[in-house]
């Protein structure tokens, strides 16, 4: 099996380390990310300048390629110029921090794996909860029995999963809920502050509005203890909507005008 390891925290993470030293217990790994956080970059790719690539050394080692672009580039970058054979798995994490919800949207730990969806290979993202991590131990486990599992069972074209894993020691956490995507949504607030010189600035901040309360959604299933697995894909067509909107005969918009 061979595995494509990216992130949008940079290859420097902690995260990635624990992810990929646990994958190599099962699989070929190859690392291919961002040489710099690339946090909620969501799925951007670089266009307008060059994509440049440098060996990355981890204890006097090769550990991967660093790319100075987005985690779709190092997807798209890995797979077809970096990597000898196409990868059978595309996983991208440990991310710090929840991806539920809304946040599946802006996430670029979430795009990364929907870019090897996009290109046709099975992919997982795998977060942890906290911005506070100490120990991804639990999450790298669950994300190396989760790739047996996907490699064996395969997904369907351009699903992937998503995975979020409390923040909390093994034995706190009470198992593994298939989910859906949460409805929550950030209360955005841009904090007006002023630099040294006098010039204003804005900060974004602001709280995640929790209004999810089906059991079945990610949200509930972190806040319950649980870790969240969500089968997830790129067609964004509202299908209900198409329906009803049949009625409107959108075909004669612009007849008489």
């Amino acid at each position: 099996m061979r595995i494509l390891v990216s992130n949008d925290d940079g290859i420097d993470s902690a995260g990635i380390h624990s992810l990929a030293e646990a994958l190599k217990e099962i699989a070929e790994v190859t690392v291919v990310a961002p040489h710099k956080e690339q946090s909620a970059v969501g799925h951007a790719i670089t266009m307008q300048t060059p994509l440049r690539v440098f060996e990355y050394q981890r204890n006097g080692s090769f550990f991967g390629y660093a790319v100075d672009g987005t985690p779709a580039d190092c997807i798209k970058i890995g797979i077809r110029n970096l990597m000898t054979a196409p990868p059978d798995l595309v996983i991208s994490g440990i991310n710090h921090g929840s991806n539920t919800a809304i946040n599946i949207i802006y996430s670029g730990t979430v795009s990364a794996a929907r870019e090897g969806a996009i290109m046709e290979v099975p992919s997982i993202a795998i977060s942890i909860t906290s911005y506070r991590v100490w120990d991804f131990s639990y999450a790298a486990k669950v994300a190396k029995h989760l790739a047996q599992e996907v490699y064996k069972r395969k997904l369907p074209s351009g699903t992937m999963l998503n995975v979020n894993v409390p923040n909390l020691p093994e034995e706190e956490i009470k198992g593994i809920l298939l989910t859906k995507q949460g409805k929550s949504k950030w209360d955005d607030i841009y904090e007006k502050r002023v630099d040294p010189y006098g010039r204003n600035y804005y900060w974004l901040t602001g709280s995640l509005m929790a209004v999810d309360v089906d059991p079945d959604l990610d949200q509930a299933a972190i806040k319950n203890n649980y870790v969240s697995i969500s089968p997830i894909h790129f067609d964004l067509t509202d299908y209900n909507t198409f329906d009803r909107m049949r009625d409107w005969k959108i075909e004669n918009l612009m007849n008489g005008r």
